[in-house]
């Protein structure tokens, strides 16, 4: 869209309904919370519910209100070093280690922030001249929230599972189908050789760092059809899996040293038997579900383990399009289902969306032809190119209208507070 070009009255509409969608998701998600629980900040990688409250606010102001709605006035100036997150070209942030200290702003104040900013939004989009650049904004904005939602889910999960009481986010636990029994088994997925394209381009919403389009020789290979679940991970740890050093990179294994690593994140043996901390409490472990929050490293030596490796980001990408199946988002295992936890796959129809992400052997760069704009929003996603691995796929907390297969999601290989799992990849003979 020309960003001279005014909005039209549809687009408007539109526009404005989906913001109002995203940000009442946010709130909803906040409901089973407390002030007490949005204020925990567990460790330097998680934030509190409520600054994922304000910054995503935050966003809106800095980006869209300061910039296009005439006479708007901000409504704490101190917000906004408050609520930056890592835009330095804006100023200096505040420390994200102590995001937790900030008592103040209260909740009531943050959520009256929340309000002064849909109302200017709603006002922008009703009233003022509109031009196109604020569809793309508000778009990425929206995006952005979604990110932030799913964030506020494993910030909240970690904080809940280092409190002696283990108290669950959701009141009970709700079922997933059953898988129908010989329905486990892997399937191996072919994938000849040729020369794909990959990345998206075009009109539809999409990340800088998913783009450009472009193409990638990939020689033949093989993917599991579905993931590994907690039986197989479980298998790998009896037998010795974690005190094996030649399954592990060099970087691994000092991780499993220095963190006197055993099982994957949220596991506790208790009386011979196996649970997993989940956001609705401690539960027997699901056997047959996939294994999830495992670090890269993790994830890596299991792969050895089973004498296979993860794909690459291409392999998958491909992968995904190549074995999609019809309606691949109204099946899948995605934040809409209110299940927040990995379910049993069946492995005769493969799914790649949904259920938890899926580590890559791929490290995070960019795509040939890559470049970040020249405005702060080109601080989004290109100086995290850096020491960082692709995730591919979306999780049972990512909400259905933000993923696609070409989102490539990133985290740092240590990290396993995320819902991350594992898929096996081979070499086609």
């Amino acid at each position: 869209m020309d960003a001279t070009s005014e909005l039209s009255l549809d687009t408007r509409a539109a526009l404005l309904n989906r913001y109002q969608q995203v940000r009442a998701e946010s709130v909803f998600l906040t409901d089973p919370l407390t002030a007490e629980d949005m204020q925990l900040q567990s460790m330097a990688d998680a934030s509190p519910t409520k600054w994922h409250l304000a910054h995503t606010s935050w966003f809106f102001e800095t980006f869209i209100l300061q910039r296009y709605l005439q006479g708007y006035r901000v409504f704490d100036p101190d917000y906004h070093h408050l609520f930056n997150s890592y835009y330095n070209s804006l100023g200096q942030p505040f420390s994200r280690p102590q995001r937790g200290l900030l008592s103040r702003p209260d909740l009531d104040q943050v959520f009256a922030y929340r309000g002064h900013i849909d109302r200017a939004l709603e006002q922008l989009l009703t009233e003022e001249e509109c031009p196109g650049e604020v569809a793309s904004l508000l778009t990425l904005g929206l995006n952005h929230e979604q990110q932030h939602q799913e964030l506020l889910l494993t910030d909240i999960l970690h904080a809940f599972s280092i409190n002696p009481l283990l108290p669950g986010y959701l009141d009970e636990q709700t079922d997933a189908e059953p898988v129908p029994e010989g329905e486990s088994a892997i399937r191996w997925l072919q994938v000849p050789e040729d020369i794909y394209t990959l990345g998206s381009e075009g009109d539809d919403f999409h990340f800088d760092n998913e783009a450009p389009a472009h193409q990638q020789h990939l020689n033949a290979f093989c993917v599991a059809s579905r993931l590994v679940t907690n039986r197989e991970y479980l298998d790998f740890i009896l037998d010795g899996g974690y005190r094996e050093p030649r399954l592990w990179l060099s970087d691994g294994w000092a991780w499993v040293q220095q963190n006197h690593a055993v099982a994957p994140l949220y596991w506790q043996e208790r009386g011979g038997e196996w649970y997993q901390f989940t956001l609705a409490g401690l539960l027997p472990l699901d056997l047959d579900a996939p294994v999830s929050h495992v670090s890269f490293y993790e994830a890596d030596a299991f792969a050895s383990w089973a004498g296979f490796r993860l794909p690459t980001e291409f392999e998958w990408e491909v992968a995904a399009w190549l074995h999609r199946q019809p309606n691949p988002l109204s099946s899948a295992n995605l934040l809409e289902k209110r299940r927040y936890r990995a379910v049993a796959e069946t492995a005769s129809s493969p799914r790649f969306l949904g259920n938890l992400w899926e580590w890559t052997g791929s490290a995070y760069l960019s795509y040939p032809g890559f470049r970040a704009s020249a405005d702060a929003v080109g601080e989004y996603n290109g100086k995290f190119m850096c020491n960082q691995m692709v995730l591919r796929g979306g999780s049972c907390v990512t909400p259905a209208s933000h993923i696609r297969i070409s989102y490539r999601n990133f985290f740092y290989p240590h990290q396993a507070w995320q819902f991350t799992g594992i898929r096996l990849a081979g070499d086609s003979d």
